[in-house]
């Protein structure tokens, strides 16, 4: 028998205050968030978004 609804969780979003984005910089990307983090600058700019999630991702 499955589980009720009401046991899964939500998914978990961005903890409250946080927005990341990514800006370029000449031949550079770089993650930032609203919350005054800033990742490394990339040459890649899907390693600078998974920079980005991995931010979001940690509590």
């Amino acid at each position: 028998m499955p589980p009720p609804a009401s046991a899964s969780a939500p998914p978990a979003g961005p903890p409250p205050g946080h927005s990341a984005t990514t800006i370029e910089r000449g031949s550079f990307c770089l993650a930032r968030c609203t919350c005054g983090w800033s990742g490394p600058a990339r040459r890649s700019r899907d390693r600078a978004r998974t920079d980005a999630a991995e931010h979001l991702a940690t509590p």
